[in-house]
């Protein structure tokens, strides 16, 4: 493992000036991310204007931002031109620097390509597959589910639906299925909470602080903490995900120290912001339909169509970035080798052709499962069925149980530009009698 090293008070450029950007700013602008209903509004006019705008901003790599569904659905599969790189997220060109720099540039799935890519996934493809998840978790998610509804409920009719419940269902699920005591949840709460909103001070740092600063010491602390659960797990083996990652074998050779830190992260970041994320603004979407909501509880066998829609709708990981590997175009876009895309899912999951009154919130959507959410292909989301078993397992606990629920608030959205949702959502609501 690399020494621990300072990462705060580094220099730090001037911020971007994004307001000659257009509407094309909100890809690369966080505070655009905190205002969803004026985002969507932008994305919207690109996609019938000018779908793959050519952004170019001093401090980050030029880039075209692909906002069309079935765009952003061509260069994911083909996968063989369009690679992830080591550069799979859009971060300004000195952070990307910074941390090569302090040995912190961990690499995980999301940074790899080719047989690379297929044999680290192999190492735990079987224990995420559903016959496997049903087996290793389907008999305690739902005891989970009703504890944190419990939990809900507990506050006497009103709570932060984000902060008091949303965040620690999902943490405990992904960190039960990592060998993580739940003591330690907490500080796994907080690393997360800055490796993925570090860039909103109210979610993963604090204000005034670097949030470069505030990424690198929280990867850098989870790499630390997780080589611990490797050392134990080679010395005491059991069925959890830990144990299958501390001893997988790629070409007959254990994952180093920083290559099992990778897949660490990897699972406790995705595996927990993304559906907390996803957790959150699906019932408020549902609090914000009630007639959505009525005929959810009374029938909830359209819950798994209902936690598609809640995916696309919510969209927790907002971009992924691709690099052209040969001269190639896009639609009517030449694309030269080396040339860099941004695949916007939040907008392509809202586009008009694909979906039917897309900026509507219907349970009963024919296509839901149409999404790009999860993406497509050799880099669909490992932990897929494991997010839509634990928002399923949630609302079956949840419905049943609640005779009224309302905003109490007016909620807000994370500013942040690669994974994000609620940061704050205020309820009130009542129980129904037994």
């Amino acid at each position: 493992m690399p020494a621990p090293v300072v990462v705060s008070g580094m220099p730090q450029p001037p911020p971007p000036d994004f307001t000659r950007l257009g509407d094309a700013r909100i890809f690369i602008d966080r505070m655009a991310y905190a205002d969803l209903a004026a985002w969507h509004a932008a994305a919207r006019r690109l996609r019938a204007d000018d779908p793959l705008p050519l952004i170019e901003v001093e401090g980050y790599v030029p880039f075209r931002a692909v906002t069309r569904h079935a765009d952003v659905a061509e260069v994911e599969r083909n996968h063989t031109v369009f690679w992830n790189t080591r550069d799979s997220v859009l971060l300004p060109r000195a952070q990307v620097q910074q941390s090569r720099q302090l040995g912190l540039d961990i690499k995980t799935l999301i940074h790899m390509d080719g047989a690379e890519h297929r044999q680290t996934r192999a190492l735990t493809n079987e224990w995420f597959k559903p016959a496997n998840l049903r087996k290793e978790i389907g008999q305690w998610l739902p005891a989970l589910a009703r504890r944190s509804v419990d939990r809900m409920l507990e506050h006497d009719g009103a709570c932060d639906f984000v902060r008091d419940i949303a965040l620690y269902y999902p943490l405990h699920v992904i960190m039960s299925i990592l060998g993580v005591p739940e003591t330690d949840e907490p500080r796994m709460l907080d690393l997360t909470q800055k490796v993925f909103g570090g860039e909103d001070p109210d979610v993963g740092g604090q204000h005034g602080e670097d949030p470069v600063a505030i990424f690198m010491a929280a990867l850098q602390d989870m790499a630390i903490y997780f080589k611990r659960i490797t050392d134990d797990r080679r010395a005491h083996p059991t069925t959890d995900i830990a144990s299958t990652i501390a001893n997988g074998t790629i070409d007959g050779r254990p994952l180093g120290d920083l290559e099992t830190a990778g897949y660490y992260s990897i699972i406790a970041t995705a595996g927990h912001d993304t559906t907390s994320s996803t957790l959150a603004g699906g019932l408020e979407a549902l609090v914000r339909n009630p007639e959505q909501l009525r005929a959810l509880r009374d029938d909830p066998g359209r819950i798994p169509n209902a936690v598609c829609e809640m995916i696309r709708w919510v969209t927790p990981v907002r971009h992924f970035m691709r690099q052209a590997q040969a001269d190639t175009a896009l639609g009517d876009v030449s694309l030269r080798e080396g040339d860099w895309l941004l695949l916007s899912y939040l907008s392509a999951n809202r586009d008009e052709a694909v979906f039917d009154q897309p900026f509507r919130f219907d349970i009963a959507r024919r296509n839901a499962d149409g999404h790009l959410a999860f993406g497509i292909g050799v880099h669909f989301c490992l932990g897929a069925h494991l997010a839509r078993m634990e928002l399923e397992a949630f609302f079956r606990e949840l419905l049943p149980r609640l005779e009224s629920i309302e905003l109490a608030g007016e909620p807000e959205s994370m500013a942040t530009t690669f994974v994000g949702g609620l940061k704050r959502m205020p309820i009130r609501y009542r129980v129904r009698a037994a």
